[in-house]
């Protein structure tokens, strides 16, 4: 079509191509594809020719050093057709960003016809951000630059000005030289040029310069782009170097701002033109220039701890205050907008400075009454993401919160219903660890009067998350009749029963073992019945693989406390520690310093080593199911994280008090307390593991070797308090925020998945594997994909042919690669060897690296069959040799017939 048509198709075929540029790398012909376009090079129809270039310069990704499509394109630059040049310069750009060898031949090209007298000013403005691409080498950034250079003092005119500029930002932005020197002329630029277009680009650029390399700014950058904002008469100008002032506020330059002033020592913190500015910002009348100038004093107090600085704290709290109180009354976009950045702030500076909490809750408490809904929410949100912080929020306050909830249960409204949910979320978060009567009859009666079943959902969905199980346990069993969809119902009861399950675990009693076998065999009971539910509930679309994953591991962790707790109660049956010792010391088994010299004693003691053992696999598989979690967010994988540390904790503690105390070791089971604690589970855990790794170690050091009964107590009270920590069940068992899968793709492939493909065991085998990485609405939420990791393995299945020895290298094969893929594709080949003949089955399995080189085993896992034949002149050879050896033997014995006959 496009080498044989009119332009107008072939002006669909390049929209098309423009269209489709995710999916070139997926031509399999990319020389056909190219010879078919690139032939109306030729023609006599500069038209044509332009769509040509433009089609040339959309396919550079993949035809990046094709030396007649740069020919062409230094051609056509010279034509006298604006058309076609025009079409030129974009084939240059696109080219020039791909191929260095390009970007070096074309740059004197472009830098004759930008500074040429006969290119015309917008041919001009168009060659220049071609520049931005010349940065694969220094001396070609380092031309590039001087040329820009010139061209800002030759051609002073604001659209000149403008597009020179911002291509020396992007140039230095790419190549990572002369920043410093982009930022000072930047600054140079906003503080001498009068015109408003010029200052609103240099305000851009600093922005971009400010997020991608906010160590380069020096004070005295920082100074002077101050000056420029107490200095200018423009609320748009001053809002935008507040902006930009806001953004390095959160980075490393304020450090360097504060620790690096002459006689830093002398001055106070309030001297500084900064703080000057940021304090005169925070009233001011436009809400954008106030929300910048807050977000600086807060950076600025939760960075820098200097005593000096600690002033400014105040000033950030009243400063939030007032933008609290004026934002929470007007219900626009604008104020909403501020309104988040006013809360997220708040949570900030709590977060950093947890003595000025209380103040700042009694503020949002108190605007809580008079504040639109839409400002109500916000703050809910930023009420609960305190409170997971610090327990800050006590009775009174939660009167104050109930006499609101009944207020809005009256109405019916969407905003009320979103309302509802944060509100009793709040609720939750401040109740961590068991809810009052009272509040969950008021809950309860108002999700009766005026909510519907959705909200019902996500305000039992809030209670598991915080550890509610009673409350959740009651909302979920009346909404069991309120579904039309039959796995709604298996989803909301098996909810019911893992809540049922988890408040079963409340009753646990200290030092009482009895009472704790009961307790986890009730709620085994019912997380049998929720698993069987749940099974019910997934669908091939929505298999529920992290959910049941997730809770047949917590009930293999229950049968695995159950099964301690029972070896420990059998171990009371032991003898006294010295006795006990003294014959495990005559024996020479360590093992039976723990019980009888008995089969009884052994038995024990081996039943000690499995619970170590079953703990240690359980840590495992549950490490396996973070790695295999990589849409989960941050709490559900530090939630997963718990639970397996509390699993290692148990299979040292253990192996510390009784199979092998000498050589147990502390120091790699300790925890961080240096490491910020994001929830009150997470509080309430890490608190666990601290006191039974001190009870642990101090048995250790007091009583040497430790005696039975101290031992077994030591490890029934850690079950117990473990157990009576409320499980979390976070976010990603009931919401997936982030959805990545991998489509695999090999070939060769069978048409039946069943059939095996043949292969001579001379030849080796091309398999092609190509991948498609599949996104969901939010893709990048949590962590991205920074390169895929294939493993392909062969295993030999059956044999076919003699039965003689074989290396076990000639039976398997071992490969992996790293891709990185482009446009959410990849591809890449493997050479397969199969010498042994028979039947191979191949596995192709992928996992991905995030950016941060994490492995996540996300899978799939692909298998194909490949069936190892004999190569035909190797038959055939053999097939000559098995006949001369049978071909004398019938003859002999014929001989040996007549002989015999005629003796």
């Amino acid at each position: 079509v496009f080498s044989n048509r009119n332009n107008f198709l072939r002006l669909c075929v390049l929209k098309v191509t423009q269209q489709s540029e995710k999916h070139l790398e997926k031509i399999l012909n990319v020389d056909e594809f190219v010879k078919r376009v690139f032939s109306v090079i030729h023609s006599n129809d500069p038209v044509a020719r332009a769509i040509t270039l433009r089609m040339l310069g959309s396919m550079a990704s993949i035809i990046p050093e094709r030396k007649n499509a740069h020919h062409s394109i230094r051609q056509s630059l010279d034509s006298h057709d604006n058309v076609e040049v025009e079409a030129a310069i974009f084939a240059a750009a696109n080219f020039s960003a791909q191929s260095k060898d390009f970007a070096v031949g074309i740059c004197n090209k472009i830098s004759e016809m930008i500074q040429g007298l006969a290119t015309p000013v917008d041919l001009k403005l168009k060659l220049i951000p071609i520049l931005q691409h010349m940065h694969h080498d220094a001396s070609l950034a380092s031309s590039s630059r001087q040329l820009l250079q010139q061209l800002v003092t030759s051609y002073p005119s604001t659209k000149m000005v403008i597009v020179t500029l911002h291509t020396f930002t992007l140039l230095a932005a790419s190549s990572l030289v002369d920043i410093p020197k982009q930022i000072q002329l930047l600054l140079q630029y906003l503080k001498n040029d009068p015109r408003k277009a010029v200052k609103r680009l240099a305000i851009q650029d600093l922005r971009l310069l400010a997020n991608k390399t906010p160590h380069t700014w020096s004070r005295e950058n920082i100074q002077a782009l101050c000056e420029s904002a107490l200095n200018t008469p423009y609320d748009s100008l001053k809002m935008g170097m507040l902006s930009v002032l806001s953004t390095l506020s959160g980075t490393i330059a304020i450090k360097q701002y504060f620790s690096s002033a002459p006689g830093a020592a002398a001055t106070t913190a309030r001297s500084f033109d900064l703080v000057k500015l940021a304090q005169e910002c925070c009233y001011h009348n436009n809400r954008g220039i106030a929300a910048h100038g807050v977000r600086i004093l807060t950076n600025i107090s939760a960075s820098c701890q200097e005593k000096d600085l600690l002033p400014l704290e105040q000033d950030a709290v009243f400063g939030l205050e007032a933008l609290l109180v004026l934002c929470s009354q007007d219900d626009s976009p604008g104020a909403q907008a501020t309104l988040k950045i006013t809360l997220t702030c708040m949570v900030k500076l709590v977060k950093c400075r947890p003595h000025l909490s209380q103040s700042v809750v009694e503020s949002l408490l108190a605007q809580l009454h008079s504040a639109q809904d839409n400002a109500r929410i916000l703050m809910c949100h930023c009420l609960a993401a305190i409170a997971m912080q610090l327990a800050v929020l006590a009775d009174g306050m939660l009167g104050d919160l109930m006499d609101l909830y009944k207020l809005i249960g009256q109405s019916a409204t969407d905003k009320k219903q979103e309302l509802l949910v944060s509100l009793a979320t709040v609720i939750f978060v401040s109740s961590q660890k068991a809810l009052s009567t009272e509040i969950k009859t008021v809950i309860k009666q108002q999700l009766e009067n005026a909510s519907n079943g959705w909200t019902a959902y996500r305000i039992a969905r809030q209670a598991s998350r915080m550890g509610n199980h009673d409350m959740a346990r009651e909302l979920y069993q009346s909404l069991l009749t309120q579904v039309a969809s039959e796995h709604f119902y298996f989803w909301l009861n098996s909810l019911k029963e893992f809540s049922q399950a988890e408040q079963c675990l409340t009753g646990l009693q200290e030092e009482s073992s009895s009472s704790a076998l009961s307790c986890i065999a009730e709620a085994l009971k019912s997380y049998h019945k929720g698993i069987a539910s749940l099974t019910a509930a997934s669908t091939p679309l929505n298999p529920l693989s992290f959910q049941c994953g997730f809770v047949k591991l917590r009930i293999d962790l229950l049968q695995a406390f159950s099964q301690l707790i029972c070896t420990c109660n059998s171990l009371k049956t032991s003898p006294p520690p010295a006795i006990a010792t003294t014959i495990a010391m005559t024996s020479g088994n360590d093992l039976q310093r723990c019980g009888r010299i008995s089969n009884q004693a052994l038995t024990l003691s081996l039943q000690m080593k499995h619970s170590m053992e079953e703990f240690r696999n359980l840590a495992t598989r549950y490490g396996d199911l973070y790695q295999s979690s990589f849409d989960a967010d941050s709490a559900t994988l530090r939630n997963v994280e718990l639970q397996q540390q509390s699993c290692l904790l148990i299979s040292h503690a253990i192996e510390a008090l009784i199979l092998d105390p000498e050589s147990a070791s502390f120091q790699e089971y300790s925890s961080n307390g240096t490491a910020h604690v994001e929830s009150e589970y997470e509080r309430r855990m890490m608190s666990v593991f601290n006191h039974v790794l001190e009870e642990v170690e101090s048995l250790n050091r007091k009583y040497a070797p430790v005696s039975y009964l101290a031992s077994n107590t030591c490890l029934c009270n850690a079950v117990i308090a473990l157990l009576k920590v409320p499980l979390s069940f976070q976010r990603y068992f009931f919401q997936k925020l982030q959805s990545t899968s991998i489509k695999l793709a090999l070939s060769p492939s069978p048409r039946n998945p069943a059939e095996p493909i043949a292969v001579q065991n001379n030849q080796q085998l091309a398999l092609k594997v190509e991948g498609v990485v599949q996104h969901g609405s939010k893709p990048g939420l949590f962590r991205k994909i920074q390169s895929v990791c294939l493993n392909v393995s062969s295993v030999l299945q059956s044999k076919s042919g003699q039965d003689y020895k074989i290396p076990l290298d000639s039976m398997t094969n071992e490969m992996e690669q790293r891709v990185e893929p482009h446009n959410d594709y990849f591809s890449t080949q493997f050479l397969l060897n199969f010498v042994i003949l028979g039947t191979h089955n191949i596995t192709v399995e992928s996992s991905v690296i995030d950016s941060n080189g994490i492995v996540w085993k996300t899978g799939p896992k692909t298998t194909i069959f490949v069936k190892s034949l004999e190569d035909p002149y190797s038959q055939q050879v053999r097939l000559q040799q098995q006949q001369q050896q049978q071909g004398p033997a019938p003859a002999q014995q014929q001989q040996q017939r007549t002989a015999y006959s005629r003796f």
